[in-house]
């Protein structure tokens, strides 16, 4: 079983691993520097080492 570019889905070659030609490479490089890899976070209500005021 070979593996499978994420981008196009063509069967990778050794020299792009894990890519299958220089152009899904490029795509790839691409999506990441735009922030389209971006990890979602969930924002805090509270910054950090703040307290709240609940006397």
């Amino acid at each position: 079983m070979s593996a499978k570019c994420p981008i196009c889905g063509k069967p990778t070659l050794s020299e792009y691993r894990p890519f299958c030609s220089r152009r899904c490479a490029d795509v790839d490089l691409q999506r990441w520097l735009v922030g389209a890899y971006a990890v979602p976070a969930a924002e805090d209500d509270e910054a950090p080492g703040e307290d709240s005021e609940d006397d």
